[in-house]
């Protein structure tokens, strides 16, 4: 797939400069998905601004598709773990989100590049990863060069690549600070969300016994992604199965290290995705008294990740599940689902798919 539009002058005439500045001097504009306080999906709104230009190190993307992951959801509503709700305020602003403009995910392709930019051309598709500065619920964005940006696999859909990111970048960033080696037993509680598929895959991949918590509609799925064994929570509690554990990963927030504690092995490691305040805090008094430990906090994510994930990809190893996919107009929609925190991994938003002239508010400056 190619970029629309302006994309076909663009590769034309990549090496001329002026005319590049000429056809994005023109007033054009994008829609963006946006918010303008914190609350429920139908606080989301389309508006239309201007379309950017590129920076002298920036590139210009067109966005084929992105995403509506947990942690989006987190950030409209304010749903943050216990503890954490004045430190989020102060993060991401205090009545109203510093940046209204969601989303963590793209992918899509460079229509416009800045005259430093080195490393991509016009035409080249990519899919990215904002993080915490997101931006992504929009028909374009201007990301640097040196962002937490590369090339698309050639296997894969722009769908499958814009949900490549958050949890593989998740699952390698706790991995790495727990140092998960070849032959130690791993439990994954939430093992067919987003995080929790991709931390199947990816533990798999570092040589480790797996084994997945999920509801019974998933059991085949979490199997179908190489985990050796599944427990299906709704018939039972795995830590009551006589079971132990090098490393127990919570994605969901509901397996708390008191009730884990006693699934870990000596010198086991408690990953925990979703952590409130309490958890962290109590992170050095269970390194002192027991021979056992609590990894929590924020994810760093790194550019070699995308690296990473991207070659898993593109050798079919690491396999990016879509649940729904959604029209742009239709978000408000796929927040409500994933608000349900009932997805098999990814929701993806096709971009390009039409919209209307509005949802909400049309006039909107960023």
């Amino acid at each position: 797939m190619v970029a629309r539009n302006n994309s076909a002058s663009c590769v034309k005439f990549e090496r001329s400069d002026w005319l590049k500045k000429l056809i994005f001097k023109e007033s054009k504009k994008l829609k963006v998905v946006a918010v303008s306080k914190y609350g429920a999906p139908d606080v989301l709104r389309l508006h239309d601004v201007e379309t950017p230009s590129p920076k002298e190190n920036e590139v210009l993307i067109k966005i084929h598709a992105t995403t509506v992951t947990s942690g989006d959801c987190r950030v409209r509503a304010l749903n943050v773990p216990s503890g954490y709700g004045l430190i989020v305020r102060l993060l991401f602003g205090w009545s109203t989100p510093k940046q209204p403009v969601l989303g963590t995910e793209l992918a899509g392709v460079i229509e416009a590049i800045g005259k430093n930019v080195t490393k991509f051309k016009i035409g080249d598709a990519v899919f990215a990863f904002t993080d915490f500065s997101m931006g992504c619920y929009a028909e374009y964005k201007c990301l640097p060069e040196d962002s937490m940006t590369v090339a698309k696999p050639a296997n894969l859909g722009f769908d499958e690549a814009a949900a490549l990111s958050f949890g593989g970048t998740t699952a390698l960033d706790f991995f790495r600070r727990a140092k998960l080696g070849r032959g130690e037993r791993i439990l994954i509680n939430g093992a067919s969300g987003a995080v929790g598929l991709a931390a199947v895959q990816i533990a798999k991949h570092f040589g480790a016994e797996v084994t997945g918590v999920c509801s019974t509609a998933n059991v085949d799925l979490v199997k179908s992604l190489g985990a050796d064994h599944v427990v299906d929570y709704t018939n039972q509690n795995f830590t009551k199965i006589g079971e132990t554990y090098d490393v127990i990963m919570d994605t969901v927030g509901n397996a708390p290290f008191s009730r884990c504690k006693a699934s870990l092995k000596l010198n086991g490691r408690m990953l925990m995705v979703y952590a409130d305040l309490w958890d962290m805090l109590q992170t050095p008094w269970v390194a002192i008294t027991s021979r056992k430990k609590i990894i929590a906090g924020p994810v760093v994510g790194r550019i070699q990740d995308l690296h990473f994930l991207a070659a898993l990809a593109s050798s079919g190893e690491y396999l990016s599940i879509v649940d729904r996919r959604y029209r742009f107009d239709e978000i408000v929609a796929a927040h409500c689902y994933v608000d349900t925190a009932r997805k098999r991994g990814n929701v993806v938003i096709n971009v390009l798919e039409s919209v209307p002239a509005k949802i909400g508010a049309t006039a909107f400056s960023l």
